[in-house]
């Protein structure tokens, strides 16, 4: 009977019932199952408390049209069975339940958090949502009580966290609880991340009275008052805050080219380099994993271009080639990207491989204005977050503020964004850097670029702009509409 049940509603959501019983969703039951009863052991659920959900992986399917394996509520997580999952479409409807057991058990029933897993499925294109019940979450929240957000930087599992490294900073919204946890659905469009790790690092800093939101981890009194343990040193400490003149944005994103650094500096010194060594590059790292990555993505891109007709894109040969062939393919593409000054990952990523040799060597050095140093001490000072976004990859705009003609500048720097967020272009690109920020309002994010198709996509999701004018960019067209400055001095 529940066979039938269970092909009835699968025909309904137009999915056969052989393919629920496919090897792809058997395994991916049998995946939640064991992680559940991991996150047990390792102590981040209790009993019948959170919830792990996954999608059942298919490259034949598109990720947003695949289907989700959801555990159930009221079972206990150590105890956790294949059988026992929730097999949902891509929408969320029920396609399979598991068959109620005898009693003492209760009968199924779907988690209460499935519309907050559905959301966070909808804005992250998410390939699994983990709801975890581990203390530290909540303990963490009480130490600062009547902050919006869980802010950490300088932990080494911020790594952990996509987008983020060792110098970012971590920030996670904190959403009030309700009683019904399905009541939170709106409140999770906010869209946090956690890590039980950096939760409970905060609070053994905490404990030890050290800052775990600044990048030295100084003593909380610097912070907070003189005397940690007395209600006065608290109340003057917040007052003093309360007090202080606080900055026109919480946030700021700054582009690279043309607004933090001149774009004779790309042109001239960066491309060259990248386009004299990079068949230098790919001969010496050949076998490693990264370059094989990078040839992955560069196959994927030039197969794209073919079929779209970019000049420049040549054929690259399959992998029974030889070493010689195969790089000779690939520098003549690299190549033509360079040359017309392509936004893709697949030349980023390796450029940026290209350049961190350049800088390991001494034969690169980053080069910025003169009033970026004078500015990123300013806002530091003021409590304004600063971070990157450019379409090169996150790893050379760390090189380039690493190793800076003012020296090492990135602890002014709370993260960065490249394309893999999206296209500079491209509206949602500055929407998802918001969500990711944790801002109240897009407006708190300043945006500043000399680019003005950026910022009339940054506008468009609600950002405040400012457009940056140096010696070397390129004309901007009459009546913008945007303020410019010649200098962050101006900011």
């Amino acid at each position: 009977m529940a066979t039938a049940a269970a092909a009835a509603v699968s025909v309904a959501n137009g999915v056969c019932q052989a393919y629920l019983e496919s090897k792809h969703v058997r395994e991916t039951r049998e995946g939640v199952a064991e992680l559940c009863r991991h996150f047990y052991t390792q102590g981040w659920v209790s009993g019948t408390g959170g919830s792990i959900t996954m999608k059942v992986h298919d490259d034949s399917i598109p990720k947003s049209q695949q289907l989700i394996v959801m555990s159930p509520s009221g079972v206990q997580k150590e105890r956790m069975l294949p059988e026992d999952m929730y097999l949902l479409s891509s929408t969320g409807s029920i396609l399979c339940a598991p068959s109620p057991k005898p009693y003492p058990h209760k009968p199924p029933k779907c988690t209460d958090c499935a519309p907050l897993f559905m959301k966070a499925y909808e804005m992250r294109n998410a390939g699994a949502v983990i709801h975890s019940h581990g203390v530290e979450s909540c303990i963490v929240t009480m130490i600062q009580p009547s902050s919006k957000e869980f802010r950490i930087t300088h932990m080494e599992m911020i790594k952990g966290i996509d987008g983020h490294g060792y110098h970012d900073e971590l920030v996670v919204p904190i959403i009030e609880n309700t009683a019904h946890e399905g009541e939170l659905t709106e409140s999770l469009s906010e869209a946090a991340e956690c890590n039980h790790y950096l939760f409970d690092a905060a609070i053994k800093l905490y404990q030890l009275g050290l800052d775990w939101s600044t990048p030295s981890h100084d003593p909380i009194q610097r912070v907070f008052g003189h005397q940690r343990n007395t209600n006065m040193a608290v109340n003057a400490a917040v007052q003093n805050l309360n007090d202080a003149p606080e900055p026109s944005h919480r946030c700021i994103v700054l582009d690279i080219e043309g607004t933090a650094t001149p774009i004779s500096f790309v042109t001239d010194v960066l491309f060259p380099y990248a386009r004299d060594n990079v068949g230098k590059h790919l001969y010496l790292t050949y076998d490693t994993e990264e370059t094989q990555d990078d040839i992955k993505l560069l196959r994927a891109q030039v197969e794209e271009d073919l079929q779209k007709g970019v000049a420049g894109a040549v054929p690259i040969p399959t992998n029974d080639a030889g070493k010689d062939e195969m790089i000779a393919s690939l520098v003549a593409n690299v190549e033509a990207m360079i040359n017309a000054d392509r936004k893709i990952t697949a030349l980023k990523q390796l450029q940026g491989h290209i350049w961190r040799t350049g800088f390991q060597n001494n034969e690169l050095e980053g080069v910025v204005f003169e009033d970026v140093l004078h500015a990123l001490q300013k806002w530091h000072a003021s409590g304004i977050k600063v971070y990157i976004y450019s379409s090169g990859s996150r790893e050379s705009q760390r090189l380039i503020f690493g190793n800076s003609n003012y020296g090492d500048l990135r602890k002014y720097l709370c993260g960065y964004f490249d394309t893999t967020v999206g296209n500079k272009k491209e509206t949602r690109s500055y929407f998802e850097i918001s969500q990711s920020l944790g801002v109240d309002e897009p407006s708190d994010i300043l945006f500043v670029t000399d680019v003005i198709q950026e910022a009339v996509a940054a506008k468009a999701a609600g950002l405040e702009l400012i457009i940056s004018v140096r010696p070397g960019n390129g004309p901007l067209p009459e009546n913008h509409g945007f303020k410019t400055v010649r200098s962050f001095v101006e900011i």
